[in-house]
């Protein structure tokens, strides 16, 4: 069903009626001349300019991809407000194939269109751009991050990603078993992409014992020729049911968390850096009943976007580094306010991001 606009109904419900809308604006971008189809979603700018990545993709519909942004820009507000970020969320999605679409010209014609909105939306990488497509973006849009050094940016955010979920590790290592240390630990990581190789490095780094896997075996290969002492699981149907697992690392894309995988879960943690990692409300209860803690996603996966709001001021790495390292504090204040007051942490964090920006809209 679609209305006068041609869009999906359902897509205009969530925007304009539904508690999962509520966003400020939303932008469809076009350039016949390069093949630019593209969402920009900005859900709130209550504490700044909204700041979310560009995830490009070959979408099965243009419904799919509104819902998506829609989706994606919601959790980029609770994601900046856990972090403490003077920015909104929002977020941007090109819908294509990016292997057979992705040009020089598109790219341009995506940065005019970000230019439009005069800097209500900043915009970096996300699933299907690189640092390198941000360079181009820059050329027309000077709202744009994740950019590299030698144009003015501080390069791959995943690095600081990675540290930011290993942060949000100690903390529920911290919570639940009385001492921050994984030495020993037994951690799953499902996803040893841009932000999960980083990951496997600082559990090795501190003794834990690991497990990979991932839809693309060249991955799991190279992990495993450089660090002969991890373990791989088939696949990660095999990973969550791996006997002895401590911690359950969810690194590829959102939805890991759902009816199927969570009764099946052998680990005592959820803490990874995919978004949007719970399929559906809900999932965060039948973690509590199940009596696994779960550190919600957008609170430790905030360093990549701690690093590229930092470009906008001037990149500091260590200050970024600091910053992120508070991730393992915010995490714990979640834990405590979810005890406090008898909900799972994924709704507590999202009281805590939700009075943030209350208080950031009543203070105008």
């Amino acid at each position: 069903m679609t209305d006068v606009t041609g869009a999906h109904a359902d897509v205009l419900h969530t925007l304009f009626h539904s508690e999962q809308g509520g966003h400020e604006q939303v932008v469809l971008c076009q350039d016949r001349a390069s093949g630019l189809k593209a969402v920009i979603a900005i859900h709130s700018t209550a504490l700044g300019p909204a700041l979310g990545g560009t995830r490009f993709y070959p979408y099965a519909s243009e419904g799919e991809a509104v819902a998506d942004a829609l989706n994606l820009a919601r959790g980029m507000s609770y994601k900046n407000a856990m972090a403490g970020l003077g920015h909104g969320g929002g977020k941007a999605v090109i819908i294509g194939d990016p292997e057979l679409v992705k040009t020089e010209e598109l790219l341009l014609a995506y940065g005019r269109c970000v230019a439009s909105l005069g800097g209500r939306y900043v915009t970096a990488c996300d699933v299907g751009t690189y640092v390198a497509d941000m360079d181009v973006v820059a050329r027309e849009c000077r709202w744009t991050t994740g950019r590299s050094p030698e144009n003015g940016g501080a390069g791959d955010s995943s690095v600081l990603t990675a540290f930011g979920v290993y942060q949000g590790m100690r903390a529920s290592a911290q919570h639940l078993w009385g001492d921050p240390t994984l030495r020993g630990r037994k951690v799953g990581v499902a996803g040893v992409g841009k932000v999960g190789h980083h990951l496997v490095r600082h559990l090795l780094d501190e003794g834990a014992e690991v497990v990979i896997t991932d839809v693309r075996a060249e991955a799991v290969d190279r992990i495993v020729a450089a660090h002969p002492e991890v373990a791989r699981a088939a696949d990660t149907d095999a990973l969550i049911r791996t006997e002895g697992v401590d911690i359950y690392a969810p690194c590829a894309l959102g939805g890991a968390l759902n009816d199927d995988s969570v009764p099946a879960l052998t680990a005592a943690v959820v803490c990874g850096a995919a978004n949007n990692q719970l399929a559906h409300p809900g999932v965060e209860k039948d973690l509590a009943d199940r009596g696994i803690l779960y550190a919600p996603d957008y609170v430790v996966n905030a360093g990549g976007v701690i690093q590229v709001a930092d470009e906008l001021h001037g990149f500091d790495f260590d200050r970024c580094r600091a910053q992120a390292a508070k991730i393992f504090d915010t995490t714990l204040a979640i834990f405590a306010r979810a005890k406090e007051d008898g909900i799972p942490p994924a709704a507590a964090a999202d009281r805590i991001a939700e009075q943030r920006m209350a208080d950031a809209r009543a203070a105008r």
